[in-house]
């Protein structure tokens, strides 16, 4: 391995994980807060945009720190992505304030350039170690993303009781929480070392880098497409089905819980048995979490929780297991291009899987979602495990 010493690369992971934990509280309140303002100032109809925003922002902002991270280095890439987010989060208070519907779209897609950088850290994390330990390491900053899903949404309850007293709109405080939030992450690149030796890498032929590619990428892509369809019309299936915000905000907790909290157990599981198993148990966990959710669509107190639950460790499998393979798979001098490039696709994939469920649910309701969710899940499997995935 390289020379960094036990207190650089706790420094390093401490860095990386603060930026991530603050770019997804930054994300998920500004999110909710601007669906919100664009449902209430331009109808229902248009109230997808700032989710199409900042998928599109993060896919390209996960290919340009990917471009740029082998010439310029973790600590400028990730400082100027978080800064850029930071800009970003200032011009979307001021939409919120204004109720603009243009400034507040344009900051969220500059907070979704950096929160691209912020989805490569758990590369970055995993190159601090040896290979047999990069499982855990990267997996420890995707649970950083739990720090964001209870952050987020506890934070706009009181955000918006702040900004009110200063006579501001309501839903300007969560944007507040995101400027703030942004900063604190351009502050913890900050404290990033200036130079990472890198971990010795075995040796491996070229032509095996060059397959090992496709086959993570395409499991990455399937278990975003199926976790992102069936999550988003969960709410409009339990609010057709007559329950309010509480059941909602119930439901989704055991899916974000399912998406982040247990990641380091997914990633002594890539470290212990390897990331193709890894990958495939993933998918196996996604295709019965559609049956689950095709089997009990309107049991709200168990079925459906127990679904989404599945759905999101199913997604944290495939999540953890692909970048496992990615890390381990790829030479040095072209894995973070080509890391980013897959960020790229499977935030695109996002925005794709978004807009298709509507379309799904409009027209065979909420058991041809998880028909067609239970498919994509599947689909790899057939594909490549003959090929051993």
């Amino acid at each position: 391995m390289g020379t960094l010493t036990v207190t650089g690369r706790a420094r390093s992971m401490g860095a990386l994980f603060a930026g991530v934990a603050l770019l997804n509280t930054a994300t998920v309140g500004l999110s909710t807060a601007a669906t919100l303002i664009v449902a209430a100032g331009s109808g229902p109809g248009w109230s997808g945009l700032p989710s199409v925003a900042n998928v599109l922002g993060t896919a390209a902002g996960a290919l340009g720190a990917g471009l740029l991270l082998p010439t310029y280095g973790r600590r400028r890439v990730l400082a100027a992505g978080y800064g850029v987010a930071a800009a970003g989060a200032l011009v979307a208070f001021a939409g919120a304030l204004t109720t603009s519907l243009v400034p507040l779209l344009l900051g969220i897609l500059l907070v979704g350039l950096g929160n691209g950088g912020a989805q490569l850290s758990r590369y970055l994390a995993a190159d601090l170690y040896p290979e047999e330990r990069r499982g855990r390491a990267l997996s420890n900053v995707v649970w950083a993303g739990t720090v964001g899903a209870l952050a987020g949404p506890a934070l706009m309850a009181p955000a918006a009781d702040v900004v009110t007293g200063f006579g501001w709109p309501a839903l300007s405080g969560p944007v507040a929480v995101a400027v703030l939030a942004t900063a604190g992450a351009a502050l913890a690149a900050a404290f990033l070392p200036r130079h990472v030796p890198p971990p010795r890498e075995k040796p491996v032929a070229g032509p095996v880098r060059a397959t090992g590619v496709a086959r993570p990428l395409v499991a990455m892509v399937a278990a975003q497409l199926t976790m992102v369809a069936v999550m988003t019309m969960t709410p409009l299936q339990l609010q057709n089905h007559g329950h309010g915000l509480d059941v909602v905000g119930w439901v989704l907790s055991a899916h974000l819980f399912g998406m982040f909290a247990l990641a380091p157990l997914s990633g002594r599981i890539a470290d212990r048995w390897g990331p193709s198993v890894t990958v495939n148990a993933g998918l196996g966990v996604l295709a019965l979490s559609t049956a689950t959710a095709l089997a009990a669509p309107t049991a709200h107190t168990s079925g459906l929780p127990v679904a989404l639950f599945l759905l999101g460790y199913g997604w944290n499998l495939v999540f953890v297991g692909g970048s496992a393979q990615l890390t381990r798979d790829l030479a040095p001098a072209t894995r973070s291009r080509v890391q980013g490039t897959v960020d790229a696709v499977v935030w695109s994939a996002s925005a794709l899987a978004g807009l298709g469920s509507g379309q799904l649910f409009a027209g065979g309701g909420y058991a041809l979602v998880a028909v067609v969710g239970g498919v994509l899940a599947l689909l790899p499997l057939v594909l490549l495990v003959p090929r051993r995935l």
